[in-house]
């Protein structure tokens, strides 16, 4: 009897952790993947704008070339 009342006492204490804890820890997980979502995007415009930057710099380049036969 003492042995299956320490089963069901550890069951429900895992059950209410799961409830309790678990939204806890989706919650945070949540705001880590947003932080590391947002570095990320910021990377990928940092990397489109320079890729723009050096695509316009090719065109100015090769205008400046024609212009100067």
């Amino acid at each position: 009897m003492k042995d299956t009342m320490r089963v069901v006492g550890l069951v429900l204490l895992g059950v209410f952790v799961l409830i309790v804890g678990l939204p806890l820890v989706l919650a945070a997980a949540g705001i880590v993947l947003q932080t590391v979502g947002l570095v990320f995007g910021m990377a990928g415009a940092i990397i489109k704008v320079g890729v723009m930057l050096a695509v316009v710099y090719l065109f100015v380049m090769a205008a400046r070339t024609l212009l100067k036969r």
